[in-house]
């Protein structure tokens, strides 16, 4: 055992990884505080207390984080309609800072002066915990072990920390023979590395644990009534037995449960890291997924075009700095602001069926609707005049009649 060295706040997960961090970090001489967070993931909490006692730590924490979650970071992502590269919710990258937050308070309460982290030197997560716990507490020091090489020398792979965790009497739930990493929250669970880190091999057999299999799902749908306000969905129906969800909490829970049942949110992609790098990972998003459909879809009804064009733009921003772990930099805090102030209208009901892995819109309606059915209608002159177009189309093909012109006379001048 080194010499003492302080206490340190370590974000513990109770997996391979943070238990075996925990007792190294004790080898090396510091007093270990373990910080749970409960943020909707499948645990034994109170198992998971008693482990982490049982490995060294002089105190365990175990706090609930799923309401500030879903109602600070979820919302914010659904406003947003964010999606990284245009097709990963963030359900990780949403997490971090607020389990980050709740990780220096606690390292405040205990005059901590380090905290700790499971996190790869590969990986996004060591950028999203790290830059969130420097901004919000520009004195703490981090110690991330898969970063010091007398750590990652002495782990190079999964194989030596099982060793290590069989030599050290800890309890991990990973074997050789399902070698995956997983992350789960109340939002997502994410699979990879192992044999999924061949991009080549399918998901294998009993890897979803959010979802179920979509072709053994469901043949009859749920219809939802989804009902919005400034962009966050505040009451969900269902139509078929007339069951009712308004509570934030409760409402995200419940979503997971039929979008789960019916198969929806699964992914399979190649994304890129922030640190330079591509990686595979799947991904379960169930009530996320549903969420998206029915807000893009009530924000398309609400919102002016030309707003929503510019909403579109701080939605891709609002994703990249969420992925790359900047939600505690002003920049994100503008970005936020400005999506909120974008919201203001988003206001209606939306009816979707969820069925076989899909979601599909059956309806809106909305006291805010920028719809006029008159003016649309092919029934009905309304308040349009059909040959003002003719001008409109004038006006518009005169730079496309210049392009031609031009590229006409280049062909022209390159055959003689």
């Amino acid at each position: 055992m080194s010499e003492p060295k302080g206490t340190v706040v370590l974000a513990y997960s109770g997996g391979l990884d943070t238990s075996c961090i925990l007792v190294w970090l004790k080898e090396q001489g510091y007093a270990v505080v373990a910080f749970l967070a409960n943020i909707g993931q499948k645990e034994d909490f109170a198992e998971a207390r008693k482990k982490a006692l049982a490995l060294g730590a002089k105190k365990v924490f175990v706090e609930d984080v799923r309401r500030e979650f879903v109602e600070e970071f979820v919302w914010a992502a659904v406003q947003a309609g964010a999606l990284y590269e245009e097709r990963y919710p963030l359900g990780t990258a949403l997490a971090r800072p607020c389990i980050a937050r709740r990780l220096v308070g606690i390292a405040r309460r205990e005059r901590a002066a380090y905290v700790a982290h499971g996190a790869t030197g590969k990986g996004n997560d060591q950028v999203r915990f790290e830059l969130s716990c420097y901004a919000l507490c520009p004195g703490i020091q981090v110690i991330a072990p898969w970063r010091l090489p007398e750590f990652y020398r002495r782990f190079p792979g999964r194989r030596e920390l099982m060793d290590y965790a069989e030599k050290h009497g800890i309890p991990v739930p990973v074997t050789p023979q399902t070698p995956w990493s997983m992350d789960e929250n109340l939002m997502h669970i994410s699979y990879e590395a192992g044999i999924l880190e061949n991009p080549k091999n399918p998901a294998p057999p009993g890897l979803y644990t959010k979802t179920c299999d979509p072709a053994t799902a469901p043949d009859t749908p749920d219809i939802l009534e989804i009902e919005f306000k400034q962009g966050v969905p505040v009451k969900v129906t269902n139509a078929g037995d007339g069951a009712a969800r308004q509570e934030a909490l409760e409402l995200f829970v419940y979503l997971n449960e039929i979008a789960g049942k019916h198969g929806v949110g699964r992914i399979d992609i190649v994304e890129n890291r922030f640190v330079g790098m591509k990686s595979r990972g799947i991904y379960e998003t169930p009530a996320g997924t549903i969420l998206y459909h029915a807000h893009l879809d009530i924000e398309a009804f609400t919102m002016d075009r030309e707003v929503r064009k510019i909403k579109q733009g701080l939605a891709l921003k609002f994703s990249e700095l969420v992925y790359n772990g900047f939600w505690h930099s002003p920049e994100c805090e503008f970005v936020r602001h400005c999506i909120g102030r974008s919201q203001e209208a988003v206001q209606g009901t939306v009816r979707l069926a969820v069925l076989k892995g899909h979601v599909y819109v059956l309806g809106r309606a909305s006291p805010r609707s920028l719809y006029n059915e008159e003016l649309v209608s092919m029934n009905v002159q309304g308040d349009y005049e059909p040959a003002d177009a003719t001008g409109f189309i004038n006006i518009n093909s005169l730079r496309l009649k210049e392009y031609h012109r031009l590229q006409s006379k280049v062909t022209v001048k390159q055959d003689e």
